[in-house]
């Protein structure tokens, strides 16, 4: 084989991402919603709760940090485009 016949891409080949990636702002409201809704369900031991409680409180809290994060991406990412437009529209002014 000679490196012509080999075919060259720019495709790096990389798997999808995680279930969260693409939810956005009202997604990330939604996971911490869920994770305080079951955190609330584990700590009142209704029908379904684990035996181990920690088990639950774990798996709240797993979903509840993938929120708060996901939240926190999105307000810095709506943040940023108007302080830089804030930021050209004094440098035309002067």
């Amino acid at each position: 084989m000679t490196d012509k016949e080999v075919e060259q891409t720019d495709e790096r080949g990389y798997g999808p991402g995680p279930w969260w990636a693409e939810l956005g702002a009202w997604g990330a409201v939604g996971l911490i919603v869920v994770g305080v809704v079951s955190a609330l369900w584990v700590f009142l031991r209704l029908p379904g709760t684990p035996e181990n409680l920690a088990t639950g409180y774990y798996q709240a809290a797993k979903v509840l940090a993938i929120g708060l994060v996901l939240a926190g991406s999105a307000l810095l990412g709506r943040r940023r485009p108007v302080a830089a437009r804030g930021a050209t529209s004094d440098g035309a002014a002067s």
